[in-house]
């Protein structure tokens, strides 16, 4: 992975922090209402996955998933980029919606490609 300042490990960590916990209000709200909770429960656990990828990356803290698990989150964080970036778009120009945003695309960028260099390592040892 490339080299992240300190400052933007903070920022996506905290980022996925903050996503998490309007996630889970919202999974709250939606089984309050008796709602369909498939797609947030599906999108709280990539979360979840790219938050414990962050730090097993740069803090080596060990995570418990599973190739699969890994895989499946790697697939809804980078499907969820392209509309994050269409909201960042139309933002406006320094509020902190768009500071938000640009946090919250770059922890995504970063746990993708943290799943992407450990789905690579985990190759390259069963390779051996």
């Amino acid at each position: 992975m490339e080299n992240v300042s300190d400052s933007v490990k903070s920022e996506s960590i905290q980022s996925f922090q903050s996503t998490i916990r309007k996630s889970e209000n919202a999974l709250d709200q939606m089984a309050e209402k008796g709602a369909n909770t498939a797609l947030i429960r599906k999108r709280l656990k990539a979360f979840r996955i790219g938050l414990s990828m962050l730090k097993s990356t740069w803090y080596q803290e060990p995570h418990p998933y599973t190739q699969e698990e890994l895989a499946e989150a790697r697939h809804v964080l980078a499907g969820l980029l392209p509309s994050i970036k269409r909201i960042y778009a139309k933002s406006k120009e320094g509020s902190p919606q768009k500071t938000l945003l640009e946090r919250r695309i770059k922890a995504f960028q970063l746990a993708v490609q943290a799943i992407d260099d450990f789905a690579k390592r985990q190759e390259e040892q069963a390779g051996r």
